[in-house]
């Protein structure tokens, strides 16, 4: 099977069973969302949306959260994983929002990069998930998932995986497909025991193809 062939089976799967894909995150707003998604860094989803309700109440608005300390902040997602640069990104990151975008959240991936805390895959996000831009985030799951179905083919890097990705998925399905390789990864393609005899791509997946003949 070709990589395009992959492509036009993956895409055409998920149309039908996953018309609709969301980010699991709570938030309401982009700060809010780009708050949640700097914490989410190589820490669960579960675990941020327990964490954020504390964080909006004590600092609703992005110029609330510059008035804070990284101490401060520290007490609030000490649960999370590496809360002491997180709590210094976050406080950085309004710092520069305030006095860089007067507290709007850009929606240019090079601009959002500006910001402490966010690298490609954040801003991918926040282009993608708050301002619909044609940008494909790549976090550890679709990494994994793209390179196991064969959608991808001896990446080296998360931004060799964006590049591949966004050469055959359609720029109108790239904010849907980013989600749609997510959920996959956290619920079907797991990364120690994949449910490949649940799951609907296994006849278009390289993985499933090499390890059951």
């Amino acid at each position: 099977m070709t990589k395009k062939e992959r492509f036009k089976k993956f895409i055409e799967y998920f149309e039908e069973h996953m018309p609709v894909a969301e980010t699991e995150l709570h938030y309401r707003d982009p700060y809010q969302l780009l708050v949640a998604v700097i914490l989410s860094a190589q820490c669960t989803d579960k675990r941020v949306n327990l964490l954020t309700p504390a964080i909006f109440e004590k600092y609703p608005t992005v110029f609330d959260m510059k008035e804070a300390t990284p101490e401060e902040v520290f007490e609030l997602i000490k649960s999370c994983s590496y809360p002491n640069n997180k709590s210094k990104h976050l406080v950085g990151m309004a710092n520069v929002l305030v006095d860089e975008f007067g507290g709007m959240v850009p929606d240019d991936i090079k601009e959002l990069q500006k910001l402490p805390g966010v690298g490609r895959k954040t801003a991918n996000v926040i282009a993608s998930v708050v301002f619909n831009k044609p940008a494909m985030a790549v976090d550890t799951h679709v990494f994994r998932v793209a390179a196991r179905i064969g959608l991808t083919t001896n990446s080296k890097s998360p931004l060799d995986t964006e590049k591949q990705l966004v050469k055959y998925i359609p720029e109108n399905l790239l904010p849907i497909a980013h989600h749609w390789l997510i959920l996959h990864g956290r619920y079907v393609c797991i990364a120690r025991k994949p449910k490949c005899f649940h799951c609907g791509l296994k006849d278009a997946c390289r993985f499933y193809e090499k390890n059951n003949n």
